[in-house]
């Protein structure tokens, strides 16, 4: 059996700038090196964990001396959960190396000109600006560098948190977060004493048993709260354990204004394929916007940052630059908060979305606003959106485009091109796949102007709006 070989120790090494995912990057004899949780500037000894051809991963074991753009964490559970990689760097440097990402995913990826690209919209909120949070149950908890160094024997190994990257069973038990406000701090430590108390089981996601599997929280704007427990129940004693849960919770938690409830078999978190059962209020909550009102269930997607979903959809609306005479597509829609928004200043819009329950929230978010000029379909896009939908719709004026992380599919970007819009507003989440498909437009459309927004303080995600122009001779 081969021996694997010693990884080197590399010191006194300068960190010089950002990567994907949140890494720091350092150059060394022709390798990149992409080390975790530390800041351009600081200098660091590296161990490094992983060496290819012309690139190493590696982990500071030493600081010989920091930054001057870092700032102290303010989360316990930073450098282990895997989130808010970035809460050790100045505020306003995140927002400037996000605005760097739009322009080197134009020039690199989509190799075009690049446009006028706006100052990056800064979020006001940098803390608690999430209206969304979901933490699992495992009976695997992550154990610390310093808990393993103790050498003891843990009794209690249940956790409530978030999985640890690259460990898919194994969950950090998260006793305080800064993402939301303090309420599912509140709810969620209680609920890990009331079960510990009440001896009942976590999830073991290898084994696919355990009564506790995953818990969702959604505030909103209006003031209500949600939460979606997910059980794994198999049997009476379970079904028990779950309700007298769910009634502590009810009667403990009167901020909770609906409480709901999934019983989940199936090898996955997912629920958007299962039954959702209402304990307690309405079953969802309602988010506002302007003089606009929306409905927002378990499984409607909804921008998770309020105040700069506004600014996002603003950046939006503008780029529409509508008259009152347009047709407008909105695709990927979720629960249409979008084409609500723009519905008052066109002509009709119509949007897509292949979650059904999205849309019915969509239909019914235009009848809470009275918004008569505004459809809605279902389905997958790349089936929904041909050239018959076409014909029986219209060819739209304005075109708006918000789709997943993954971009657009091949042919829902060859429809947009047969359909000729005279505008595409393209909202992403990921500037990459967002220059990608620009490029594959980039033969009939002019790029002309881009607006960063910053939805997640203290991550490398950023969120950019493009507006593209159909040329001339197109």
């Amino acid at each position: 059996m081969s021996k694997k070989k010693n990884l080197p120790v590399l010191e006194n090494i300068t960190i010089t700038d950002f990567a994907a995912e949140g890494k720091s990057v350092a150059r060394i004899d022709g390798y990149v090196v992409f080390v975790p949780f530390v800041v351009p500037g600081d200098v660091v000894d590296l161990q490094v964990t992983r060496k290819k051809h012309n690139y190493m991963e590696a982990k500071a074991i030493k600081f010989h001396s920091y930054s001057p753009d870092r700032v102290s964490p303010f989360c316990p559970h930073f450098g282990i959960c895997g989130g808010c990689k970035w809460q050790t760097l100045d505020y306003a440097k995140q927002i400037a190396y996000k605005q760097q990402q739009v322009v080197d995913a134009l020039e690199r990826i989509a190799k075009i000109d690049t446009p006028v690209i706006k100052p990056i919209i800064g979020a006001t909120l940098t803390r608690e600006y999430r209206n969304k949070l979901e933490f699992s149950f495992s009976n695997k908890r992550w154990l610390t560098e310093e808990e393993i160094a103790q050498d003891m024997h843990y009794d209690n190994m249940n956790a409530v948190g978030f999985h640890i990257p690259g460990a898919f069973d194994k969950v950090l038990d998260i006793t305080e977060c800064h993402l939301m406000d303090e309420l599912q701090n509140k709810v969620r430590n209680a609920v890990r004493d009331y079960a510990c108390q009440h001896r009942l089981s976590f999830f073991d996601l290898r084994a696919q048993k355990g009564l506790l599997r995953d818990m969702m929280f959604r505030t909103s704007n209006s003031g209500e709260a949600m939460l979606v427990m997910q059980f794994h129940i198999e049997d009476d004693t379970e079904t028990r354990q779950a309700e007298d849960l769910l009634r502590y919770l009810s009667e403990n938690y009167p901020e909770l204004t609906t409480i709901l409830w999934v019983n989940n078999l199936k090898c996955n978190d997912t629920i958007g394929d299962l039954d959702i059962n209402i304990y307690k209020g309405p079953g969802f909550v309602y988010e506002l916007m302007e003089d606009l009102k929306f409905k927002v269930g378990p499984k409607s997607f909804y921008q998770t940052n309020n105040e700069q979903a506004y600014r996002l959809y603003s950046a939006v609306r503008s780029f529409c630059d509508l008259k009152g005479d347009e047709l407008v597509y909105d695709l990927y829609t979720g629960t249409g908060t979008i084409a609500n928004f723009v519905a008052r200043q066109c002509r009709e819009v119509i949007g897509i979305e292949y979650v059904p329950e999205a849309i019915e929230d969509a239909k019914v978010n235009a009848g809470l606003n009275n918004i008569t000029n505004a459809k809605f379909f279902a389905g997958d896009m790349k089936d929904v959106l041909n050239d018959g939908f076409i014909r029986e719709h219209g060819r739209p004026d304005v075109l708006i485009t918000d789709p997943p992380r993954v971009g657009m599919h091949k042919d829902v970007v060859n429809v947009i091109l047969a359909t000729k819009p005279q505008r595409i507003v393209y909202v992403s989440c990921n500037p990459s796949t967002q220059a990608r498909d620009v490029q594959l437009m980039s033969s009939m459309y002019d790029v002309v102007m881009a607006q960063p927004v910053d939805m997640f303080p203290h991550t490398h995600h950023v969120e950019n709006v493009l507006l593209m122009e159909l040329k001339h001779d197109a």
